[in-house]
């Protein structure tokens, strides 16, 4: 059922839309307020639903931290720095920002990491040596890769 923006949506068929919406995927209470926001509900109504949905669990903040953080890693080969300021953006507590890290073998970290510089080093066309390495460390630093994995590796692979 699809309400125009000038309908209201019942409490009931709010809960069972909020129910879907963290069924699809795992979400964050910002991703849950900001949905309800755009709901025209009260602000009670709202307040209801989020204690609904954590009641169910179909909102977990630690869990939906721990997905995140294994999503973005293996998915987009976010490095840790990345991931800490998405989920502190997201408002998650520092502790489910530790759990969540945690997910993350430091092998496996450390062998994508080198994956992933090798892999863009060699698609570099650039043939200063300066602008090659300035454009190997800007990738991963954005990348949110740690500042002394990035100069260790980029030295390693763009010498002086």
């Amino acid at each position: 059922m699809h309400t125009s923006p000038k309908q209201s949506i019942t409490f009931t068929e709010a809960i069972k839309k909020m129910e879907r919406y963290c069924a699809y995927q795992e979400r964050c209470h910002k991703d849950i307020q900001d949905k309800l926001s755009t709901m025209r509900l009260i602000p009670e109504a709202r307040e209801k639903i989020i204690l609904h949905l954590l009641e169910h669990n179909f909102l977990n903040e630690e869990r939906f931290a721990k997905s995140y953080a294994r999503g973005k890693f293996s998915i987009k080969k976010w490095g840790k720095k990345r991931i800490i300021r998405e989920l502190k953006y997201r408002g998650i507590s520092e502790y489910n920002l530790k759990t969540a890290l945690k997910e993350i073998s430091e092998k496996d970290y450390l062998h994508t990491f080198h994956e992933l510089a090798e892999k863009k080093y060699s698609t570099l066309k650039e043939t200063d040596k300066n602008k090659k390495r300035k454009k190997l460390v800007d990738y991963l630093l954005y990348r949110g890769w740690e500042t002394n994995l990035v100069y260790e590796k980029v030295n390693e692979l763009i010498p002086f």
